[in-house]
């Protein structure tokens, strides 16, 4: 079964993660059939091995993780690719990929665009 994780980095308020939490009620809502969970670097639960570890619980043999940040900076090029290495380790059983940055993507950029030509 193919799961989805929306990886974000976290904050210290907890209003922070309100649009996290409508995305992946949209993801579930357009995709009943595809489990979604999400997923903090620090300062947020669930962590990056507790999402892959209730997903696998509910059977996924495919993970695709989604970093939700605008670019690749530091924490997806160091931090992010030694957290999925360890979750690959420890759950070996599960295909574990990610994304690039959604906000590396043209279509979320013109997405940006798009809201703020609607604002003028």
């Amino acid at each position: 079964m193919k799961a989805m994780i929306l990886f974000g980095h976290g904050a210290r308020d907890s209003r922070w993660r309100e649009p996290f939490d409508r995305l992946a009620q949209l993801w579930q809502a357009q995709h009943p059939n595809t489990p979604v969970e999400l997923a903090f670097l620090e300062m947020m639960q669930p962590s990056l091995e507790e999402a892959v570890s209730a997903l696998s619980a509910k059977g996924a043999t495919q993970i695709t993780v989604v970093p939700v940040f605008f670019g690749q900076g530091g924490h997806l090029r160091n931090d992010f690719p030694v957290l999925l290495e360890a979750c690959q380790k420890q759950y070996p059983n599960i295909t574990l990929s990610a994304t690039p940055a959604v906000g590396e993507d043209l279509a979320v950029l013109q997405a940006i665009v798009d809201f703020g030509a609607r604002t003028l």
